[in-house]
């Protein structure tokens, strides 16, 4: 797959501002576009040694699943398979730091890295680990691309479910589904 061809078969999301939200029970997400129409779906599968994630369309037509590289892979690598031809097309690495959350996201069939996302400040960071119910505190994240140029944010709001937005100015070459697909499996992940 090219970097021009690089993307879901079933999915292309356009616009410049998601929101994501948590159900108050399990990781399990929502995301909506600017007009608050539900675009992505996505589940943690529950009692699976690997973790996995399938995300669905408005229509629950399944999309693409993330699946872990190991088994409870906290500090590992995540795959984003396509569903209609079952290929790789990205992979999310986490840089584990108690100081700073890094994820990269790179191509699936290169490896080279499209897109980084690096959480902001790391007193914060360190407070949303350390502290009794630091989870509370809303997550920021930077959104960069493979060469370190602006390409957005993660914005966390305070509130008892994780819910946040994403704000893509400049995606370039960054794929934008990747981006939200990695947004909802980072909270995941880190249990936010």
């Amino acid at each position: 797959m090219s970097v021009d061809d690089r993307g879901f078969s079933a999915i292309e999301l356009r616009g410049d501002t998601y929101t994501v939200e948590q159900s108050l029970v399990r990781n399990k997400y929502a995301a909506s576009d600017e007009n608050g129409d539900v675009v992505l779906r996505a589940k943690q599968k529950l009692f699976k040694l690997k973790e996995e994630f399938p995300f669905v369309d408005a229509d629950g037509d399944e999309v693409f699943t993330v699946k872990a590289g190991g088994i409870l892979d906290v500090a590992g690598n995540y795959a984003i398979f396509d569903a209609e031809t079952d290929e790789r097309v990205v992979v999310l690495d986490n840089d584990y730091s108690i100081f700073q959350d890094t994820w990269t996201i790179r191509d699936g069939e290169t490896e080279a890295a499209l897109a980084k996302i690096t959480s902001r400040g790391a007193a914060v960071t360190l407070a949303r680990n350390l502290l009794p119910f630091g989870e509370l505190i809303p997550h920021k994240y930077e959104i960069t691309d493979g060469q370190g140029g602006h390409v957005g944010r993660i914005d966390g709001q305070l509130s008892l479910r994780d819910k946040y937005d994403i704000v893509v100015d400049d995606a370039g070459d960054v794929p934008r589904d990747a981006v939200v697909a990695a947004a909802m499996v980072i909270d995941a992940i880190q249990g936010n």
